[in-house]
This record gives C-alpha cells, structure tokens and sequence, in this order.
C-alpha cells in the first residue's frame, strides 16, 4: 500500500515529521517497507539557458550562459547535451550540490580549458526516470529560480507500508489516517460523505441472481459527462504511487480505490445491452478483459453481465468492451460487494492481481457502498460535468449472520464483551480502563449500555471484518498503546527438573538426522510438492493429493513419498558433475487429506559409489557402486536411533513396485507391523524419473516404531554377566531355494529363548548335489548357559529342539 505525505494530510491534521509518521505507522502493525523521499532535489532550481555558444576546443561541447534566478550574473555552464539551446528552460544544479544520479558533488572546474560552474541536469542524473539523451527541458513558462521539486511535484515524500491481511481497513488512506489519529499522532478530520441529489430514476436495473456472491450492488447512471484527463493533482498522485492516469473517469476510480479502501467501475453506458444481472458464469463463457487478454470462465466465478454476455468480473476486473474512453458521454458508476473467499478464488483461477481483487479479498466496508457510490458521484460531476439520476441500491444477502444490528448495506454488525482485565492478563501491560475505552472509541468500536462497570460490549465498526472476540480488542489496545511499553521478562526458573517438553516425535526426528548424518550423508529439503506422474511412480496421484492451485505446473501433487525429491536432487547434482551423492531427508509425507493422513518418514538415497566403505577413485581400486545392503543398513540405523527392537526386527521380501523385485526388502516388526522399506531401483522408475546410475534408497516410518512399555523399577538397574562359558555351535540346513533365511534363523532362535543369544547365517550353498530346487543355509548359533555349566547331553538335547523346530517351521533337514 503507497500514499504520499500530503495525501495523507489530506485525512490527518498533524503536525508530526515524516520521520516521526514513519516510527509511528511501524509501531502500531502498518509497517513501514519503504520511503522514497525526493529531499535531496532540493537543491536544484529551474534555470534559463540564455546562450549557448560552441566550445572552443571540442566539437560536441557547449558553453552556456544560464539564468538561475536570483537576481545576479548570468552562470557560465559547460555542457554537452545535444538539445541544449538557447531558451531552454531545464533545472540547474550549483556547485556544491550533490547529484545522485552520478553520485557526485559538483564543484567549480574547467573542462577542455573553460571554468563551468554548475551544472544543467537530465532526468536520470536526478533519478527520476532512465532518460539521459538529453537535459530536461520545460515550458517556457516555468518559474526561474523556484525549486524544481516543488514545481514537478518531487516534494512529496511517498510512503509504502506492508499490510498484514487482517488490516483491511489500512487498504485506504483514510483508514491509516483513523489509526494514526487513534494512536495520538493528529487528529482525523471529518471523513463523511454528502449524498448527490439525482434527478429520476436509474434506468439500468440490476438483478442479482447469485446473493451468495454479490451481498449487495449500488448503481447510478450520469449523462452529460466530458471525459478527458484527469487533473494535474491527481496524476500526480496516482503517478507517485505507481498508477498510470488513463482518463478522468477510470482515474476517479483508481483514486478513491486508495483514498477510502472502495474500489468502483465505471461503464460507458452507451455499450451497455439492457439491464444488468450479477450472475454465475456458464461453462465456458469468455469475457475480453482491460488488459487486453481474453479470460475463460467457469461456474464458481461471478460475473456482471447485460443482455449480450458478460461485461465484468465481479471483483476482479472490467470488461474491455464497456469500458470508458473520451468519447463516453454516458456513464454506469458501480459499487458493489462481493464475497471474499469467491473473489480470491477466482483471481487465483484466472491469474489476475488488480487492486480491486487485493481490497475485495480482505474485505472491504460494507457500510460504505452507498457511501462511495455517492464520493465518485460528486467526483464526476465535479471534473467531468454531468447529470446523476438516483441509486439504484440492490442487496443479496447479509454480509454477516452474527449481531442484532443490521445496516442500510444488509450488514449485521457484531458485538464483542470485553473486560477490561483482559489487557494485563493477555500483554501483562497496565493500561487504565479509560485509557482502553478512549482508544477502542477512536479507532471506531462504538460502547453500548453502561460503560463503568469492568466489562463493557463493544459494536465492532463495519471496516474491521478481522475483529471477532476479546482478544482483539486487547490487541487493538495493546498496539494503539505501544508494543515497545512490554518489558522484557526472563523465563521463569524451576527448582526441579523440568519435565519432558519434546514430543517423542520430535525426539525420533532429531535423533534420526543425527544417525543418517553420521554416516556420511547430507541432508537435503525438498518441496513436498512433486510432479503427477512422479506420484504415479510411488504410489500417489490420486484426486484428493492434487493441488487445486499449484504454484508451479510440475508440482501438482502432495508427495505420497519423499524418494521422488531425493532422486531428482541426486540426479541434478549428477548433472553437475557430482555423481557420488549420499543425501537423507526426515519430513512429511501424505496418504490422503486428512491430517491422520500425514506420516513422518526418514528417507535417503545414495549414487554412484557414495556407499559405507568410501566412494570414487583412490589408488587401492575403485569403490564398489551402491547395492541393496548399502540401503539396508542405513535403514537399520535410522530405526536403531529412533528406538526400534532392530534385534527383532524382520527382513522379508515383498518391497514396494518402485524397488528392484530381487534387490530390496521389507522391515517389518512382527506379522503386520511394517516399519520401513529399503533396495535398488527397478529400471522402470529409474526411467520414469530420467535418472541414470546407481542408485538405492529407503523409507522407514518413524511414526510406527512402537514407543518402549514403561517398566516400574524399584532397584537401580544393574549389568547380569553369566559366570559361565558361553558355545557356539554350527547347523547347516537344506531348504527349499524359496525358504527365506531370516524365517530360518527365527525358528532356531525360538527353541530355546533361554539360552540361544542369537543366530547369525554364514554360507548359503547352492549345487547341482542338492537339488535344482534346494539350497544349503548354514547358521551359527550362540549358546549362554546363565545357571549352570551344560552338559554333553544338555547341548545334544539342545540342538534336536533346533532341528525339530527348524523343521517344523521351515521344512528345512539337517544337511549330511
């Protein structure tokens, strides 16, 4: 949002600096982005170029004789502008004064032999345009002597604030005026509007067929009118705050859509076709906008339309067919509302940002429709002439279901009970009681009933549509009154230990980036947005994950895994020359649109040789490229340091499509529990994503690991050592080849908990002695007796329950 200084004194009666408006516009929540203040233009006055005569040593030189207006000696100048001539009036800069556009303070020197004393100035050197092929030349008339900045207007200091979007009342320079008063800085003047007699009634009727759209609709027709330009003082205005003046009627618009936060259209009756209905658009529908671009129109947008089709985005944008030009003589001026969430879908759908749409969108006053048809009224007749006929004033529906009190616009104003204690509670600020009725009552919340007790109900004025509770209120208080009067305050200190404040979530997280780190890989972000057939790939693109308005069009999709992002960062270093990449991720990933649907995943990817023991070239061989194992063990870590039984966890096949079929694997913690993913890439995904190489990734789910069962303790915890000689002994099994070696060593472990510690697989064999069929699994198994030294016979009967158990399970004979 920009205005000038003197705009805005236009609204506020203030003695203030520009300096101290800034401070102040800052510390009540309208920060201040930016101050374009011409001061250092002051300096340069407007001059007369007397003679111009050629150098006498350079062809493209001229020594000036100028007039500078104060009543002395004419100033020689040497100058090399090619429109430099005698009567040419420019702006002339005197030593001493400093150009920034050439940063460079001028002194007297002499150029080619001659002594200059000054300088006569093109637009850039004083930074107000690009144009240096020439000194600025003016009218003959402009005033020698006077300050060039005044005369061009360049005095006015403009002003840009950064508006949250529950300010839309600072959408106009009125609004920032009434909180700028509100906060002591001035006084507000008188801000209402006379209503303009009309002479009959509005011969254009409007209809409104969508009320869930459009709550209401001001029209008013004025014949007579002479369009041309604007005047000087407000092109100046609009030219300061980056609008281009087009003609009287369209900048009147423009105009008030700055000064008060209401944005209007203007139609040139004359193209209009009968009467007007604000309607939905049909299916297909096309309007040819303002700027010169033709817009196709769905269902859920709302249009303004005659006789022969639309002629208005509601909101957003007019049509160019009706629009107004020098030859209008007729004009339709409409002030409507629109609803907000309606207005904001649509510029998002048609890609359209006007300032209409950002004040629409916020929500603009509704009590100042009639009022700001009534403003342009008076606008247009003023500079252009003109004859109003009466409004024509329609409403749809209320702008609001809540509140007693219903407006001429159909708005139901809202009452808020605040007591006044809130203050000191929500900010820990000690404000009076009167001090916060005075400040509410300024900035527009009007007291009802009695207004001495601690509580009193506030009508919550109609440009505050943010305003919904108490807490409000307490913020308007609180920023009206200084956020800088908070004192800081330490953070209470606990005699006890403080009790567990990450969630275990949180915790996982942590621990599972310090883990994935520690062995060499790099953490990478990536946007959770990806590409529809990216999300194809992996098990995504389905309707409820689609974006209905994606920022870019290859991110479509919620990613359903965070591989994708990891890849495609994989492979774009890979282009860069870096092919041997580790990189991990711990983020979000999505299954549906639900929130119960969001699941926290660790994920990583490696290429090339960027495996566990080394990557690259060094001079005892090359590194092995990336396998199955390298992502399996990176998996296993992450689970490790996230709190999984990694001792019980199970390794099966039966990994997702995107994995190699006979290089990857499933995690799982018992029968249905999975806990993860890890492999190879299957060729196919590789090619869908247009990546080459090595490449092998995994996913564990860190929400799935099961949280440790709280065990009671009365002892300290203390570390059992067996004083006994632990065994180990070998057992090699013939099995079917389709037999998985981990079920293998789960049925050795389970006969005998007790005593077996653990089962480790060491030769697998496979031949031609054994079966096509048939394979060979040799398994260690490690024995601790904890009360006693075993017996020959203890360990015979030991190994039988293996072999039977072994058996059983798995089908699996000991091998001869």
């Amino acid at each position: 949002m920009k205005f000038t200084l003197s705009w805005l004194k236009d609204h506020l009666e203030t003695h203030a600096s520009l300096g101290e408006i800034v401070d102040r516009l800052t510390a009540i929540g309208l920060e201040v982005e930016h101050v374009d203040d011409k001061a250092a233009l002051k300096p340069f006055v407007i001059a007369r170029v007397l003679t111009a005569q050629k150098h006498p040593d350079a062809d493209k030189l001229q020594v000036l004789s100028v007039d500078i207006g104060d009543g002395g000696q004419p100033v020689q100048v040497v100058c090399g502008a090619p429109n430099a001539r005698a009567g040419l009036v420019g702006a002339f800069a005197a030593p001493g004064t400093y150009v920034p556009g050439i940063d460079v303070t001028l002194g007297v020197g002499k150029i080619r032999g001659v002594e200059s004393r000054g300088m006569m100035c093109s637009e850039r050197e004083l930074q107000i345009s690009d144009e240096h092929n020439g000194i600025i030349d003016l009218p003959a008339d402009a005033p020698i002597g006077t300050s060039f900045a005044a005369y061009a207007h360049l005095d006015d200091p403009v002003i840009e604030i950064n508006l949250t979007p529950n300010h839309p009342d600072a959408t106009g320079v009125y609004g920032i005026a009434r909180d700028l008063a509100a906060s002591g800085l001035g006084r507000l003047k008188p801000g209402a509007v006379e209503p303009v007699d009309g002479e009959g009634d509005c011969p254009v009727k409007v209809t409104i067929e969508a009320p869930d759209l459009c709550p209401g609709f001001a029209l008013r027709l004025v014949c007579g009118v002479t369009n041309g330009p604007s005047p000087k003082w407000m092109q100046q205005r609009l030219l300061a705050i980056g609008l281009r003046p087009i003609n009287a009627l369209v900048d009147i618009t423009n105009y008030i859509t700055f000064d008060r936060g209401r944005p209007l259209h203007v139609f040139d009756a004359a193209k209009v076709s009968g009467n007007l209905v604000v309607r939905r658009a049909r299916e297909g529908e096309t309007v040819l906008a303002l700027d010169g671009r033709e817009y196709t129109l769905t269902p859920d947008m709302c249009v303004i339309a005659d006789e022969k089709g639309v002629e208005s985005i509601a909101g957003v944008m007019g049509g160019e067919h009706s629009g107004c030009d020098e030859a209008t003589t007729e004009v339709l001026i409409e002030s409507a509302l629109w609803d907000p969430i309606a207005t904001a879908r649509t510029g998002r759908a048609l890609g359209i940002v006007t300032d209409a749409r950002y004040r629409f969108e916020r929500g603009v006053d509704p009590e100042f429709m009639g009022a700001g048809l009534e403003l342009a009224t008076r606008m247009v007749t003023e500079l252009c002439g003109g004859r109003p006929t009466r409004s024509e004033i329609v409403l749809g529906k209320p702008t609001a279901s809540e509140g007693n009190i219903v407006g001429e616009s159909g708005h139901h104003y809202r009452e808020v009970d605040f007591p006044f204690s809130e203050v000191r509670r929500l900010t820990g600020l000690d404000i009076s009681r009167d001090e916060s009725l005075a400040i509410l009552t300024r900035l527009g919340f009007q007291p009802v009933g009695d207004t001495t007790g601690g509580t009193v109900r506030f009508i919550v004025p109609s440009w505050r549509p943010d305003v919904d509770g108490k807490a409000d209120l307490v913020e308007e208080v609180m920023r009206m009154h200084g956020v800088d009067e908070i004192a800081p305050q330490p953070l209470a200190g606990h005699d006890a230990v403080n009790g567990k404040i990450l969630t275990t979530l949180q915790v996982r997280t942590r621990a599972a980036r310090r883990a994935l780190a520690a062995r060499g890989m790099m953490e990478a972000l990536t946007w959770s947005f990806i590409p529809a057939r990216h999300a194809e790939l992996f098990g995504g693109g389905r309707p409820e994950l689609k974006l209905a308005n994606p920022i870019a069009a290859d991110m479509s999709d919620m990613r359903p895994s965070l591989l994708p992002g990891l890849i495609a960062a994989a492979r774009r270093n890979a282009d860069r020359g870096y092919g041997d990449v580790a990189l991990f991720e711990v983020s979000g990933t999505y299954e549906n649109d639900t929130p119960q649907g969001q699941r926290r995943v660790a994920a990583g990817v490696r290429r090339g040789t960027a495996g566990l023991t080394g990557s690259g070239r060094d001079w005892d061989g090359n590194a092995a490229p990336v396998g199955v194992f390298d992502a399996k063990a990176d998996a296993i870590a992450a689970l490790e340091a996230c709190g999984a039984p990694v001792d019980r966890l199970q390794i099966e096949t039966g990994a997702p499509d995107w994995y190699h079929p006979g290089r990857s694997g499933l995690i799982k913690l018992g029968p249905k529990l999975v806990l993860g993913h890890f492999g190879e890439f299957h060729p196919r995904t590789l090619e869908g994503l247009d990546v080459s190489g090595p490449l092998c990734g995994f996913e564990v789910f860190v929400d799935a690991v099961p949280e440790p069962k709280a065990k009671a303790t009365k002892t300290k915890p203390r570390l059992d050592l067996s004083p006994f000689q632990a065994v180990k002994r070998d057992f090699a099994f013939v099995v079917d080849r389709t037999v998985e070696a981990g079920a293998l060593t789960r049925a050795a472990l389970a006969a005998d908990k007790k005593l077996i510690t653990g089962v480790n697989v060491f030769d697998v064999f496979e031949g031609a002695a054994l079966g096509s069929d048939k394979k060979s699994v040799a398994i260690e198994v490690a024995i601790q007796p904890t009360e006693r030294t075993l017996t020959d016979e203890d360990f015979e009967a030991l190994a039988r329950r293996i072999v039977d158990n072994v058996g059983k399970q798995t089908g699996g004979v000991l091998r001869g």
